[in-house]
């Protein structure tokens, strides 16, 4: 294959502390250092969540305008995407960043079981945050946790609640909700490649299914998603020492399938994102 693999870059979540790995980035400051390491090493995506001092998830728009403006300092042209996600705030709270603008954010367009608690994404909210998304003119990454928000991204779409063509991601190996399995992977690629054809998809393993769904995802042509915030580790035993760390594995399975790691021009051609400096 020659087709340019992005790498996404998911730097800290809501999760993980420097209890479960010192190189975790928790500050803005920390996160911009943490950021600019995985440019360099091939990542053009940064998925991104803010924290408040004590460690905990956070909704500050204030940190996300921080955080966003020391981004586009140090890694001009990177793909900025903010998390959406329900740990770091509840209701619209979840949307509060979408004013400041950046390049994408994520949308789950499903609820979901986790680990210790169900993972609320209730109709009303989703159309809310999608059509945030387009009043910003924010592409929207759906978070695919189960075959039926693949499903319902094609429904929105029908809609014209989600423009242009959709990107989805494939999320897998969260406890409870769908395993890393290889048979429903390849499923969920047919369906995408069905309903969606030609768009552009990744795939996000978490805690040991990460490097498995950089391999399916690479191996496929799609893109990959890796980073601290869905595992701490290199292996089973070794801390990550950095998120460029596991930026760098990634774009080492891209060798092996021979796919160019994609740069920022590319990512964002691939993307339909304009082209920034």
């Amino acid at each position: 294959m020659t087709n340019p693999c992005i790498i996404c870059v998911a730097i800290t979540g809501s999760l993980p502390t420097k209890a479960n790995n010192p190189a975790v980035p928790i500050t803005v400051p920390e996160q911009v250092e943490s950021t600019h390491e995985a440019f360099e090493a091939g990542a053009t995506i940064v998925h991104a969540h803010v924290r408040n001092d004590d460690q905990t998830p956070s909704a500050d728009p204030e940190k996300f305008a921080r955080l966003q403006e020391g981004l586009r300092k140090h890694c001009p042209g990177m793909i900025i995407q903010f998390s959406t996600g329900g740990r770091s705030g509840a209701g619209q709270a979840r949307g509060a960043m979408l004013p400041l603008k950046p390049d994408m954010a994520s949308l789950s367009v499903g609820s979901v079981n986790f680990p210790t608690r169900v993972y609320d994404n209730p109709p009303d909210l989703v159309d809310w945050l999608a059509a945030e998304m387009q009043t910003h003119g924010i592409k929207p990454e759906i978070e695919a946790f189960d075959l039926s928000h693949i499903l319902k991204a094609k429904e929105m779409h029908q809609k014209g609640q989600i423009t242009d063509k959709p990107y989805v991601q494939f999320v897998m190996g969260v406890k409870n909700a769908m395993p890393a399995d290889k048979d429903v992977f390849d499923f969920y690629v047919h369906t995408v490649n069905r309903l969606f054809p030609g768009a552009p998809w990744c795939a996000a393993g978490i805690g040991p299914a990460q490097i498995t769904l950089n391999e399916w995802a690479i191996a496929a042509g799609g893109h990959a998603r890796t980073g601290m915030e869905d595992n701490v580790r290199l292996d089973r035993e070794t801390p990550a020492p950095s998120n460029a760390a596991l930026v760098a594995r990634a774009a080492a399975i891209c060798t092996r399938h021979d796919r160019p790691v994609a740069d920022w021009r590319q990512a964002r051609a691939i993307l339909g994102l304009p082209v920034s400096t």
